[in-house]
């Protein structure tokens, strides 16, 4: 969440960022009220009880009667108390992070800005065949039998398919325990406190949670979620920061809505595998670690000699908890465009007021600030893979760099 005293000192502020990322501006006019009532509230209520302890050293007649009065009039304001702070807290987050001032103003992704392109777009001497037809043939994909046991959005992945996933799995890992990431696999459901916390709703237009019945259980989005619940509630030292995880987990998207053509296959799915990366900085150190991430991004997919874009988020595409956000879009011939493959945000210290992770400095202490970036989101590799590696036989060359993970085979030959 955004820090009260901000929105205290400087509303027009906020409500001008706010407007920026295309949100209501009166939802910070509700906190204010909201806050302004709390406060008093608070106040005499602690006005109270601290006349009940005075009164209590001293027994008499006339302080054992206001003895009364004041906790008559305690039960009636404690609880209009308690819902008055849920009101608070429901409302300030509802009240997204703040743009950094030089993030382009725009209203949506069609106002994104392209940084820069690289890899040759391959040109094939046939008419290429998307992930779809290719993961049939190849006998490595099943849609059929995923819909039949899961329903829509689920699919089985088999034979070289099933290795593919795995390989990209444990390169990536490799990959960031040799830039100095600490590998760690997350569970993949997380408390609703964690979820929120983070800013992943469950519910309305933007929900992608699957909750769990009976308990505040969610299947968790991304890992993003649970790392950036692992150090809650705890006080780090500056000396050690920035901590960076590599985190391993599935992924539970709903993924309601009509997203047309280009959501066919493993392009939008409900469950899908992810490394993600995560970071815990300080203040000052959280832009630096976000160039860094982008280009450790880079630098994976370079490695897979897959061409990509990387684009900038304007305001309006930004989300609730980003600051700045980069995509990087891999080109998929299947589609003819750039499809998204991963993203990295810098979400300043907007995740963890609401998860209580601070460092200490000297003898202050600060909140941290929380950036992540997802290195591989297996699902969307693999349509990269094999769409810009097919071949005229209807074979798919396997990318150099995984073959050590994925076997001998250098190529994934088409089903007999």
């Amino acid at each position: 969440m955004i820090d009260i005293n901000l929105i205290r000192e400087n509303p027009e502020k906020v409500k001008e960022g706010v407007r920026r990322k295309q949100y209501d501006p009166s939802v910070v006019d509700c906190v204010l009220e909201l806050d302004k009532r709390r406060l008093g509230l608070l106040q005499q209520t602690e006005e109270l009880r601290r006349e009940r302890n005075e009164i209590s050293k001293e027994k008499s007649e006339e302080n054992i009667a206001r003895g009364k009065e004041i906790k008559a009039k305690l039960q009636e304001l404690e609880p209009q108390l308690k819902v008055l702070e849920g009101e608070y807290v429901e409302a300030l987050a509802e009240v997204p992070n703040l743009p950094f001032e030089d993030v382009r103003v725009g209203k949506g992704e069609e106002e994104n800005v392209e940084i820069r392109k690289w890899g040759e777009v391959p040109q094939f001497s046939f008419s290429p065949k998307d992930h779809v037809d290719l993961g049939r043939q190849l006998d490595i994909i099943d849609f059929e039998a995923g819909a039949k046991v899961a329903g829509s959005g689920f699919y089985y992945l088999k034979n070289e398919g099933a290795l593919l996933e795995v390989a990209l799995v444990q390169y990536g890992f490799q990959f960031l325990v040799k830039k100095g990431f600490t590998p760690i696999v997350t569970p993949d459901l997380a408390k609703e406190r964690f979820y929120l916390g983070t800013g992943y709703q469950p519910h309305g237009e933007e929900a992608q949670t699957f909750t769990v019945i009976d308990s505040d259980l969610g299947l968790i989005a991304t890992a993003e979620i649970t790392l950036a619940g692992y150090h809650a509630d705890e006080v780090l030292n500056k000396k050690d920061l920035p901590r960076k995880y590599a985190g391993y987990s599935h992924c539970f998207r709903q993924e309601a809505g009509a997203y047309g053509k280009y959501s066919k296959g493993l392009y939008r799915v409900h469950q899908f595998t992810k490394v993600e990366m995560f970071a815990f900085t300080t203040l000052y150190g959280s832009q630096k670690v976000h160039e860094e991430f982008l280009a450790l991004e880079e630098e994976f997919w370079k490695s897979l000699e897959i061409p990509y874009r990387v684009i900038e988020m304007c305001t309006g595409d930004l989300g609730a908890q980003a600051a700045r956000k980069y995509d990087l879009e891999a080109w998929m011939p299947g589609r003819k465009d750039y499809g998204e493959v991963t993203s990295t945000s810098n979400t300043t210290d907007y995740q963890a007021r609401n998860l209580g992770v601070r460092y200490r400095d000297g003898d202050e202490t600060e909140y941290v600030h929380t950036l992540n970036g997802t290195l591989v989101a297996t699902s969307r590799a693999i349509i990269a893979i094999l769409e810009n590696y097919q071949q005229e036989d209807g074979s798919v060359v396997v990318p150099e760099a995984l073959r050590q993970y994925i076997g001998k085979d250098k190529i994934i030959l088409p089903s007999a």
